[in-house]
């Protein structure tokens, strides 16, 4: 009823969607960088969508299965192979006793996240399985994984019927629409705040017109843009405040932060704009030294587009009804 980690990758760590009601504590919500594609693995698999994943990053792991068990990967395609063979993304795989799971070169994305039916054991901290790396706590003790550790299954599938599973999963059809794929966009789609009337009309215009390479000093907490320099049209101190995935603050160097999962809980550096919520799997996809360009649209037109990702996901759900009745079976 577990899982060997033979080399634990550049970064992976256990995220669910976030540990939400303690930024007044001090305490970062976290979570998936890329919600869309943790969602997607865990719905493969039949889980629930909060269910902990593992976000491996760039060089995936090396894992090996001391039981038998069904995966999913969503997100960055970064070679997967099962016992050398190459598989799919966005599929449910079975996987068998004394299988290997392990990656190769980066295709396309950043970010991979690997789902199992039924989760791996983790303790819930502060109302979530999610890794807060900074902090050394949530997810597997608090890190990333290591050579050697053991994740243990939390339902691990019976061995007789995994044949008759493996077929019944393969004539399960899975149609993805675009927005809930891994599909790159020229610009990320962003809102005016109530601070862009701070900047300068000359900040602005080439917030909006230039292409920004995000910087190797990007993480988890924010992606650091360099590229044109913003400026304020006055040296006004703000009053700090609650802080949002998605939001582009400035700070006195004039050099962009795009926040991201692991953010600071509050900040006093003015925003010159907001990420749509469905344009943050894109960052979160995006390289260091890859470039992003930026295009303004309202905050009407990014309610309709996270309304028309909830559709998708609610029809995806219905659509894998069938792969729920499988493993409750």
């Amino acid at each position: 009823m577990s899982i060997t980690v033979i080399k634990a990758g550049l970064l992976s760590s256990f995220q669910d969607l976030g540990r939400h009601g303690y930024q007044h504590l001090g305490v970062p919500a976290g979570g998936a960088m890329d919600s869309r594609a943790h969602r997607l693995a865990n719905l493969l698999v039949g889980n629930t969508e909060d269910e902990a994943t593992l976000e491996v990053t760039l060089t995936g792991p090396v894992l090996q299965f001391d039981s038998p068990g069904c995966i999913a990967i969503s997100g960055a395609h970064l070679s997967p192979s099962l016992n050398k063979k190459p598989i799919p993304n966005n599929r449910p795989i079975i996987v068998r006793q004394g299988d290997t799971l392990a990656f190769g070169p980066r295709v396309s994305g950043l970010r991979a996240y690997i789902a199992w039916n039924g989760g791996i054991e983790l303790p819930t901290v502060l109302s979530s399985r999610s890794t807060y790396l900074r902090g050394g706590f949530g997810g597997f003790h608090g890190r990333a994984l290591k050579p050697g550790d053991i994740l243990n299954l939390r339902r691990p599938l019976a061995s007789s019927q995994l044949d008759e599973l493996e077929q019944e999963l393969w004539k399960i059809k899975v149609y993805l629409p675009a927005i809930l794929g891994f599909v790159p966009r020229a610009a990320i789609r962003v809102m005016r705040g109530a601070h862009t009337a701070m900047f300068t009309d000359a900040s602005i215009a080439d917030f909006f017109s230039s292409s920004y390479r995000i910087s190797p000093q990007s993480e988890r907490m924010g992606y650091r843009l360099e590229g044109a320099h913003l400026s304020l049209n006055s040296t006004t101190q703000l009053l700090s405040e609650a802080t949002s995935f998605g939001s582009i603050q400035v700070p006195q160097d004039g050099s962009p932060i795009i926040l991201m999962a692991d953010r600071q809980t509050t900040g006093g550096y003015a925003k010159i704009a907001h990420a749509a919520t469905v344009d943050l799997p894109v960052i979160a996809q995006s390289m260091p030294g890859e470039a992003l360009r930026f295009t303004e649209i309202t905050l009407i037109q990014a309610q309709q587009l996270d309304s028309q990702r909830e559709e998708a996901f609610g029809r995806l759900y219905l659509t894998l009804t069938p792969l729920r009745d499988l493993f409750e079976s």
